[in-house]
Order: C-alpha cells, then structure tokens, then sequence
C-alpha cells in the first residue's frame, strides 16, 4: 500500500476538489489512483486493477439502470448504447473532465511517454475512482459521480442511430459504390483476463478508422462508427 505522505495526500487532495467528494478511507483512493507502473513495477504497492474490476461492474450496472428507465428501446439497441457508454474511451474523456492523469501514481518511464494522457491507462483509472467511491461511500455516491459526468455521455448515445455501425457502414459504403469494409487486428494488449483490442477498418478509395474495446466484435463496431462519424471528411 503507498505510504501516506504529504505528496499524496495533496494529490489526493486535488482529485476531491474536482470530483466533489471526500474519501473517508484515504488509503483507498490512492490505490484507485495508483497504476501498476509506480515503483517501476517492482514495488509492493497495491495498484488499481483489483478496483479497476469492480468498477466496470458498477459503471455497467448504473449504466444499465440508467438505460433501462430512459431508453424505450429493445434489447439490442440498449445493449449497443450500453457498450458505447462503458467504453474505455468515454471512461478516458470522462478522466480528462476532472483532471485525473494530474493526480494519478505512474512511473516516471511512463509518465514520459504520455501515460498521463493514455486512453487505457485513464480508462482504467476512471473505473477504479468510481469503486473507490461504491466502497467508500455506497452505490449513491457512485451514482451521484456517474450522473454528473457522464451525462452529456449519455444525450450524445442517446441522439445517434441505435442501428449496429458496422451493417450501417456496409450498407453506406455499398450504396455510394465502394467495397466491403475490411478489418484487421492493429493491437492486442493487456492480460487475458483482460484484454483491449485496436482494429483498423479500411474501405478502398474512402479511408481508413481505428477502434478500440475489450473485445474484437466491441474494437470493429467503435473502428466503423468512427469511420461513419468522418465520412464528410472522406469524399
């Protein structure tokens, strides 16, 4: 467990500022705020990846609840609005409205190469925040944090087609002439238990988009929105 000293407490300190809440177990926040690289991974520290775990369960579950009272859809489309509200990219942008690589625990070798600002790397810490706070404070205090800040997440999912965008894609590209998208595996990384994949989806004299998720079918479905999403930009 990281030794609390002045320096963390201060760090500590900013984060609750920024999300508007106090840890009573201060040894629990830091570890939501320590990645697995401090100590150059030598150390005995306790790390984020245990919190990590259960706060992908929290962040599904008031996701799912959030979905299920507001989105009169079926099944499939809450489950893909689900998908992309989990996503390891909102959860990083979601890091980044409350300054969380500021206040983060790395390794200086990662701290120089950008892992402040890694999409993985604030993604994970964004879901360890927000178990820190079901444990510290109970699932009112968690969703009191989801609601504030993933709630612009939610209008923009909420505001877009609940069609699948890699038929969306197919069908789009077919109709204005082009070839069937292609996808190719650019990255795999993480343990098994845990993995994240970047697919590349290419399309012949239109461009190219890169996704990312926890499972390839997740990694394509966000490489193809992506693509939709600059599709003026590509003709």
């Amino acid at each position: 467990m990281v030794k609390l000293t002045p320096q963390t407490l201060k760090r500590l300190a900013g984060l609750e500022q920024d999300i508007g809440y106090v840890f009573k177990d201060k040894d629990l926040a830091i570890t939501a705020l320590t990645h697995s690289s401090y100590g150059d991974g030598r150390s005995k520290n306790a790390n984020n990846e245990r919190l990590e775990f259960l706060g992908d369960r929290v962040l599904g579950l008031l996701t799912a609840d959030k979905l299920f009272a507001f989105d009169n859809g079926d099944e499939g489309s809450m489950a893909r609005r689900l998908n992309a509200l989990v996503r390891k990219e909102t959860c990083a942008r979601v890091a980044r409205l409350v300054n969380l690589g500021v206040y983060l625990l790395i390794s200086p070798s990662e701290d120089r190469q950008g892992g402040r600002d890694k999409t993985s790397i604030l993604g994970d810490a964004c879901e360890a925040v927000l178990a820190a706070l079901y444990l510290d404070g109970g699932l009112g205090s968690a969703q009191e944090f989801y609601d504030s800040h993933w709630r612009a997440e939610i209008e923009n999912v909420m505001a877009k087609s609940t069609k699948d965008p890699k038929t969306d894609l197919q069908e789009k590209a077919s109709a204005q002439g082009y070839g069937l998208p292609e996808y190719a595996v650019l990255e795999r990384s993480g343990p098994d238990h845990r993995p994240l994949f970047v697919i590349e989806v290419d399309i012949a004299g239109l461009g190219k988009a890169k996704g990312t998720g926890k499972s390839k079918k997740d990694a394509e479905r966000y490489a193809a929105l992506h693509l939709l999403e600059n599709w003026p930009k590509q003709t």
